[in-house]
């Protein structure tokens, strides 16, 4: 498309902070592969001392001799210290954490994976340290955001900006088996995990049935929930809990879970061409608003849950947002009708909602007499972002 990642990456406006300077003498920078982490923080503090942990030489060294960062900093006196991919050399935050207690050096710490951390117990700064996290690019960062071309290939920036990305999705999975797994040692079975893979982007967005994986992957069930975590602590993936407090009606009380990216959970799935109309364009829709508003909760700091209402009758909201501040359904169609309203409706009746809202891809706003938003999914993006829906 001729533009990159510099000319997009506008979150590090609306996410990480402008100055970490002041404040938390450190900040963890979370996220998936690719999303930009290190361009991000490169534009940010261009005059930060820097520290890349994927160069061997230097992965190697603090490994052996993690105090020589220390005494680097103790020489240097530098304003900031960025440590990229922090999880290659966890016993670092040890030191991390003395010159937080006895130097003015402040610390950016970025890493795609929290997992080795949390396995080696590791000093994780004992909530001295701000967390953030990335995500792919999202509407606001895109001035002519082209929805087909992200509901297929996904927004992380490589694969959002080719004109071609399909060798780039194949190359970060196989980058993200061959850091995040065979690298780490994260699992024995390889085969067994890439097979999960394969059927966890098959059925993302479905209730979770870990027999049925298990089935498909062939491993033991309890090793498909192993497995499922392991998406999770690396940010490849995540879960969408249901809303369980009941008045009336039997509740559905069994999680979905969903990738990070629509591109790569099509690429997993074998998804070459999306078709308006089809189920796997619906989901695909349906996951790329999900992705858009936990983006946002997550850049604003607003700590608010995220849930699912499913009745075992068959009414479905697919997003409630905090306390039933907003609940939003959201279908691909280009016109909608009643049938479509059923289930915010069926909602309604049971909690007071301060904003119900339809999410389509329709041509124009409308308003239906008992108060539910019908809205195309740019305006209802635009309006997420100027915070008037939340």
């Amino acid at each position: 498309m001729g533009l990159t990642l510099s000319e997009y990456r506008r979150v590090l406006k609306i996410g990480f902070p402008t100055n970490p300077l002041t404040g938390s003498g450190a900040s963890f920078l979370w996220g998936p592969r690719k999303t930009g982490k290190t361009t991000l923080l490169r534009q940010r503090f261009p005059g930060a001392s820097w520290y890349d942990l994927l160069d061997t030489e230097l992965q190697t060294n603090l490994l052996l001799h993690p105090h020589g960062l220390r005494e680097e900093v103790l020489a240097e006196r530098p304003d900031l210290v960025v440590i990229d991919e922090i999880q290659k050399v966890p016993v670092l935050l040890d030191e991390v954490h003395w010159m937080i207690e006895n130097t003015k050096t402040k610390f950016v710490l970025c890493g795609s994976s929290a997992r080795k951390l949390k396995k080696q117990a590791v000093n994780l700064l004992g909530g001295r340290a701000w967390r953030f996290e990335l995500f792919p690019l999202t509407t606001t960062e895109i001035d002519d955001f082209d929805l087909d071309r992200a509901l297929l290939h996904g927004t992380l920036p490589a694969h959002y900006l080719e004109d071609n990305p399909r060798r780039t999705l194949k190359s970060y999975v196989f980058e993200y088996l061959q850091e995040e797994i065979i690298h780490e040692a994260t699992v024995r079975n390889v085969p067994a995990f890439a097979r999960f893979l394969e059927t966890v982007a098959l059925t993302h967005g479905r209730l979770l049935n870990y027999a049925n994986v298990s089935r498909e992957a062939g491993v033991a069930s309890k090793t498909v929930r192993e497995y499922y975590q392991i998406l999770v602590d690396t940010l490849v993936g995540h879960e969408l809990d249901p809303w369980t407090r009941k008045k009336k009606r039997r509740l559905i009380e069994t999680a979905k879970f969903y990738l990070f990216d629509v591109g790569v959970a099509n690429h997993l799935a074998g998804v070459s061409q999306l078709v308006p109309g089809t189920d796997v364009y619906g989901r695909a829709f349906e996951h790329f608003i999900i992705e858009e508003v936990r983006a946002f909760l997550a850049y604003r700091e607003k700590d608010l849950p995220l849930t699912f209402w499913r009745t075992s009758t068959g009414y479905e909201v697919d997003l409630i947002i905090g306390d039933m501040d907003c609940a939003v359904e959201i279908k691909a169609a280009e016109r909608t009708g009643q049938r479509d309203l059923k289930s915010l409706r069926a909602l309604c009746e049971e909690h007071s909602l301060r904003r119900s809202i339809l999410v389509a891809r329709v041509a124009s706003r409308r308003r239906t007499e008992d108060g539910i938003d019908i809205m195309p999914w740019s305006d209802f993006c635009k309006q997420l972002w100027a915070g008037d829906v939340i």
